[in-house]
């Protein structure tokens, strides 16, 4: 895994905290909520390569 993808992820983490902050607090909880599913959804097609390649090691590796 590549030190700047954690690097990303720690961003996008931040980004997402301080727009739901600033949402909540405009009184507008349903964008913040969709903000932070966001966020997250951009994380998962981020690492959904590398949880890829685990599960085909595995599947590798169990394979006798």
């Amino acid at each position: 895994m590549e030190v700047s993808l954690l690097f990303k992820i720690g961003a996008v983490g931040i980004l997402v905290s301080v727009l739901c902050q600033i949402l909540k607090h405009s009184q507008r909880e349903e964008l913040a909520f969709l903000t932070s599913l966001t966020g997250l959804l951009l994380v998962l097609f981020w690492v959904l390569p590398y949880i890829y390649d685990l599960f085909t090691t595995i599947q590798d590796l169990f394979a006798l």
